[in-house]
């Protein structure tokens, strides 16, 4: 019996170790930059950026830790820290007892929007103003497959 090893082709290792590259350094730049100018890591920005387009600034642990790719462990602690900050503050919910929800208070609101500009220059000069219109739109395309993917097997 011969033991056989899969293997990648050029073509597929190329695009594999390009976006294993990508998806590592990627988030120590932007957390670098938040924590820099904003006093906050990207996590917490993503926190702040998902209660605030929610209905009232306010979510269900559980709906905000599935929005942000959380275990409700590590929601929780960063919650807690979020909360010392006077970001965000966690209240029972009134449809369910049992339940707790997030809501994003307004000094949270206030230092969303302020990191906002600088936040979004980082990734025009790292990602966006990197790409032709066309390349946008192929990762675009590209990013809504592998995370329709990546969200099949976390269910």
């Amino acid at each position: 019996m011969t033991d056989f090893a899969p293997r990648m082709d050029a073509r597929e290792s190329r695009a594999w170790l390009g976006l294993i590259g990508v998806a590592q350094l990627l988030p120590h730049l932007l957390d670098a930059q938040l924590e820099r100018d904003s006093r906050m890591t990207h996590f917490e920005f993503t926190v702040l950026s998902a209660l605030y387009v929610a209905p009232d600034s306010v979510l269900r642990m559980s709906e905000l830790a599935e929005t942000t790719a959380a275990t409700l462990p590590r929601l929780s602690h960063v919650c807690t820290r979020m909360e010392k900050r006077e970001l965000i503050e966690r209240v029972p919910s009134e449809a369910d007892r049992r339940a707790t929800n997030v809501r994003l208070t307004a000094i949270g609101r206030r230092e969303f929007i302020r990191a906002i500009p600088a936040h979004i220059d980082l990734v025009r000069s790292l990602v966006i103003d990197a790409l032709t219109p066309e390349q946008l739109d192929s990762l675009g395309e590209i990013a809504e497959v592998i995370g329709g993917r990546l969200a099949e097997h976390r269910k």
